[in-house]
């Protein structure tokens, strides 16, 4: 897909081709159900699979659950229904080709959506094109203006106004990943417990009512070239949803690791951002706010809340590594991850900055 390097299908992972040339063929396509069909898997993400399907010389990209899955996220037909409603007003966002819930093509409900072509800037990625200084600020800019002008999405008017509960949303949200921390937790860190206290009683209890896409990253995004202007598409939206803009803005943050933070935060949270040339956390913040006119006056609750976020889903992918629902060796250290996040949220607390 717009993941780069698309490889070998991991074991236990596989997709069954005759089943699925069957569903192309319903759907209209493909032609024939006998053509030759080439499945490989993109093996960048953490949550939902993402497989490439080569097939009568087109390609699709086919989006399913993780095996072995602990929460009740992972809902296809309603990551489909999202990308689906949201770009015609918002062209950044691939076509979405087919859905189905029937778990009896590929033992799971999954979505079929178009490949986009450009770049996804990735650690590994960065690092291999050794970009500028200079262009890592247009890069920043072109992120950062993707993210304000998904925020103006009227989601009312695009028929998703039905997406989530945005009245009581920022509490709901600090309740509910404190008890899916408290679910999937596998060692004792003291520091979850401190921060997630302290989000109970520092939360906003007004704010703006927007789409939000949860998971807004450098790597989630699709850069139509090495100009670095132009966004071609916004992937996984699997966490979209009708909330507080600013809780997307922490979230951010969250992955946001920079040039001179401590080295174990930068091989933690390995990101682009670390190199020199991004702006700072703060920067980007202050950016935000002069290109969405929104205040950010709280945002050390937001900085906090995403780097606990980014640790409840490290945690939840590590507890299904631990029982082994997944072979996949990068998830082996990923409870340390989530402890890390939980550790720099709290030294934030205590200090009252971001950076």
């Amino acid at each position: 897909m717009q993941k780069q390097g698309a490889q070998n299908v991991r074991k236990g992972e596989e997709l069954d081709a005759s089943a699925l040339k069957a569903f192309l063929k319903e759907k209209g396509l493909i032609k024939e159900i006998d053509s030759p069909i080439h499945i490989t898997q993109f093996t960048h993400g953490y949550s939902n699979l993402t497989y490439l399907l080569a097939i009568e010389e087109k390609e699709y990209v086919l989006r399913r659950p993780p095996f072995g899955a602990i929460k009740r996220g992972h809902d296809m037909g309603r990551e489909f229904k999202v990308q689906n409603a949201v770009r015609p007003v918002f062209s950044k966002v691939p076509e979405m080709y087919a859905f189905t819930d029937n778990e009896a093509v590929i033992g799971s409900p999954f979505y079929l959506m178009e490949k986009v072509d450009g770049i996804i800037l990735n650690f590994q990625e960065a690092k291999k094109r050794n970009i500028s200084e200079p262009e890592y600020d247009t890069i920043a800019n072109a992120w950062l203006d993707t993210m304000v002008e998904l925020h103006q999405v009227d989601y009312k008017a695009v028929g998703l106004g039905d997406l989530g509960k945005p009245d009581g949303y920022v509490s709901r949200q600090v309740t509910n990943w404190g008890k899916q921390y408290v679910k999937a937790a596998t060692d004792d860190v003291p520091a979850a417990t401190q921060v997630m206290r302290w989000m109970e009683e520092r939360q906003p209890k007004t704010y703006e009512h927007r789409l939000i896409h949860n998971d807004y990253k450098y790597d989630n995004i699709v850069f139509k070239n090495s100009t670095w202007q132009e966004v071609n598409a916004v992937l996984d939206w699997e966490m979209a949803t009708l909330g507080d803009p600013l809780m997307d803005l922490g979230t951010s943050l969250g992955y946001w690791t920079m040039h001179n933070d401590h080295d174990f935060v930068k091989q933690g949270i390995p990101s682009p951002t670390v190199f020199k040339g991004n702006p700072g956390r703060r920067e980007i913040v202050e950016r935000y706010a002069q290109k969405s006119g929104r205040t950010v006056d709280h945002i050390v609750f937001y900085y906090v809340y995403g780097l606990f976020k980014i640790a409840v889903i490290a945690q939840q992918i590590y507890y299904r590594y631990k029982h082994g629902y997944t072979t996949d060796p990068r998830f082996a250290g990923l409870n340390k991850a989530a402890e890390l996040c939980c550790n720099i949220a709290l030294k934030a607390i205590q200090t009252n900055k971001i950076e």
